[in-house]
């Protein structure tokens, strides 16, 4: 995909990105393929894939989706989709948690080389910074980070009562669903609404969003060790 097609899909799906917002995102793809040459951020290694399988793939959701106040991406790792969605929404505030300080380093940079000013890099896990920022923000978002169920346990807890749990998943986003429907219940999350795209390559991409209903229980997040150990399922 060339920066002409790119442009073209996002004003063919209406997305919320103007030609700076755009300019940024093209800038961020170069940030992010020249430290790859340095450390692991993608397993993608040029800018035309990175502008499909990145950056379009970041910005579908919000053809149906529209974060709006306070919004954290959990497990930002090279800023997909944190940093893309800050771009294309200067007006929203984008926290943004990732446990490994090299990558939290990497976002710092391209923070500020962007010049966004609307985004905070936390370098952290998401189950302790739920202690301090409980049912803090608007819109809680995740991609490529765990299964559903315990990507539930990680993200719900952050999100204020009447937010959104924005998850981005692949071809079988649907299946993780059906396992992750009690964990969701029970972190106080309504019925989730699932919708699916389509990349130009043919790829499928699921989107399943979440309006949180009441405050999760006291006890949740629980430490990692046991959220991996012992996922949130309905006993039989």
């Amino acid at each position: 995909m060339t920066p002409d097609e790119l442009r073209t899909e996002i004003l063919r799906r209406k997305l919320p990105a103007d030609e700076s917002g755009i300019d940024t995102m093209i800038r961020l793809i170069d940030l992010v393929l020249d430290w790859n040459q340095r450390m692991n951020l993608t397993a993608i290694r040029n800018p035309e894939e990175a502008y499909e399988k990145h950056l379009l793939d970041c910005l579908i959701p919000l053809c149906h989706v529209h974060p709006e106040g306070k919004v954290c991406d959990v497990g930002s790792g090279a800023g997909f989709p944190g940093l893309v969605w800050a771009s294309a929404l200067p007006d929203v505030q984008f926290t943004l948690i990732e446990p490994i300080a090299k990558r939290c380093t990497f976002l710092n940079a391209a923070k500020n080389e962007l010049n966004l000013a609307n985004v905070t890099v936390i370098n952290g896990r998401a189950e302790e910074f739920a202690v301090k920022r409980r049912e803090a923000f608007d819109m809680v978002t995740a991609r490529a980070v765990a299964n559903l169920t315990m990507l539930s346990e990680l993200c719900v807890p952050l999100v204020k009562p009447g937010g959104t749990f924005a998850a981005m998943k692949g071809l079988h986003g649907e299946e993780e669903l059906q396992e992750a429907g009690y964990a969701l219940k029970l972190l106080g999350c309504g019925e989730p609404q699932v919708y699916e795209d389509t990349l130009p390559c043919g790829e499928t991409r699921t989107l399943i969003l979440a309006e949180k209903k009441k405050p999760t229980p006291a006890g949740y997040p629980r430490p990692y060790a046991k959220i991996k150990q012992k996922p949130l399922k309905e006993k039989h």
